[in-house]
């Protein structure tokens, strides 16, 4: 594949790497700096890159290791809580995401390849750097553990109401 093929490419999938850090971590400065460092070096090796199977699932994984490196630098670096601008998260309930906030990273980083980045699950395990079979487990656990979650708050809720 030549540069025209990479600047394609990166046009489609830049916008839903970005979008996936920052469902995952709302730090938007620290997302924007994955996503870039991670298609920098996609860019870097773009002959293997786009020959592999799932480039995309390579540069998830790429841009996700970048930035659990950088909140960990982050976290280090400042005791108090962040004071960056939060990063805004697909439109859906508020609710929800404080849900999947609280899931095991495993389980959230899960959630938001397949349903925020809409990877099929065989990308999401090739982002993960796991088996599909343990992509599929991981989706299956974090979903079911939502659903408690989400009932358990309705339950509260009509008690509440009641």
């Amino acid at each position: 594949m030549d540069d025209l093929d990479f600047s394609a490419w990166y046009a489609q999938e830049h916008p839903r790497v970005l979008g996936v850090l920052c469902a995952l971590s709302g730090e938007l400065d620290a997302s924007r700096e994955a996503t870039d460092e991670a298609f920098v070096r996609a860019f870097g090796r773009w002959p293997r890159v786009a020959k592999m199977a799932s480039p995309g699932g390579w540069t998830y994984r790429v841009a996700l290791n970048e930035l659990r490196r950088a909140l960990r630098r982050r976290r280090r670096d400042r005791a108090e809580a962040t004071t960056a601008p939060r990063a805004p998260l697909p439109e859906t309930d508020p609710e929800l995401w404080d849900l999947v906030r609280r899931l095991p990273e495993r389980q959230r980083v899960a959630i938001v390849l397949r349903y925020v980045a809409d990877l099929p699950e065989q990308a999401v395990a090739d982002a993960m750097g796991v088996r599909r079979s343990t992509a599929a487990s991981t989706l299956t656990q974090a979903r079911r553990r939502l659903a408690e979650w989400m009932q358990a708050a309705e339950q509260d809720e009509e008690v509440g109401n009641a």
